[in-house]
């Protein structure tokens, strides 16, 4: 039974992390890959069904970790509800940024809400990080561990999005935001590669993270490289679509496959 529940919650974390990757990163990379009013308006467009959906895979992780998993949730509540709070607020200026860019026809009115777009992306990638770093690490510490895994997680989050951009923004007129999203996917392979290689050297010289199965998170991590690694050559951009992804379910794939999670059993 608990390995069904792990497996549950695995899932749920997991799809959140791939499709919330794909709309949260290219709102983080909208000033890069969108320039005139018509690109953002299609960024917009291409963010807006995933949004949506990347929610419902949070709302059921979050409904197992509260019903199967009652410590971890205590635990993230009472230890990292400031994170929380700051990721709740980016939540809500990122969604306002989108919900009502379209209601009024005002250009510094949707300048605002494109604002809004970007900081909450940010918001949301880093709150992001610090979480699951602070779930893989010695909690919420003002530490390098932290500081480095939460940008591993904001590096893979902006790659995931211009992977995604890559492969959305293609049309006839929003081709050079296609062209910059594709560009961009291995410089932001290899800065996660570096940030990884170097939060597993200082992870390694503090003592390591207190894992309950730590060779299933150093298998994890060999998959995360070889997806970086992948992205980061001359072939990168023809296989960030799937690189990407996997590379944003890793962080996730650690915290519930190797960090213990006491959990309840499963209700008859």
């Amino acid at each position: 039974m608990e390995l069904l529940s792990t497996a549950l919650l695995a899932l749920f974390v997991v799809g959140y992390l791939v499709l919330a990757g794909s709309d949260v990163g290219l709102g983080m990379l909208v000033p890069h890959v969108a320039r005139t009013p018509a690109e953002r308006r299609r960024v917009v467009a291409a963010v807006a069904p995933y949004f949506l959906a990347s929610e419902v895979w949070l709302v059921a992780a979050l409904g197992v970790l509260a019903g199967l998993f009652p410590d971890l949730e205590h635990e993230l509540v009472g230890a990292l509800w400031p994170v929380l709070v700051a990721l709740a607020l980016g939540w809500l200026v990122r969604d306002a940024g989108l919900w009502f860019r379209s209601r009024v026809d005002d250009r510094r009115w949707r300048s605002l809400c494109d604002t809004a777009l970007v900081a909450g992306s940010w918001t949301l990638a880093v709150c992001w990080g610090l979480v699951l770093t602070a779930l893989v690490g010695d909690g919420l510490a003002p530490d390098p561990f932290t500081v480095l895994g939460t940008v591993t997680v904001v590096a893979l989050f902006a790659l995931r999005g211009a992977a995604f951009g890559a492969e959305r923004l293609v049309g006839a007129s929003e081709a050079e935001s296609a062209d910059a999203a594709a560009r961009a996917t291995r410089p932001l392979a290899r800065t996660a590669l570096a940030a990884l290689a170097v939060t597993v050297l200082v992870g390694v010289g503090l003592g390591g993270p207190a894992l309950v199965r730590p060779e299933v998170a150093a298998v994890l991590v060999g998959i995360l490289a070889a997806a970086l690694a992948a992205t980061s050559g001359l072939t990168g951009p023809m296989l960030s679509r799937h690189t990407s992804a996997l590379a944003i379910a890793v962080p996730g794939l650690v915290v519930a496959l190797s960090v213990g999670t006491p959990c309840r059993p499963l209700p008859g």
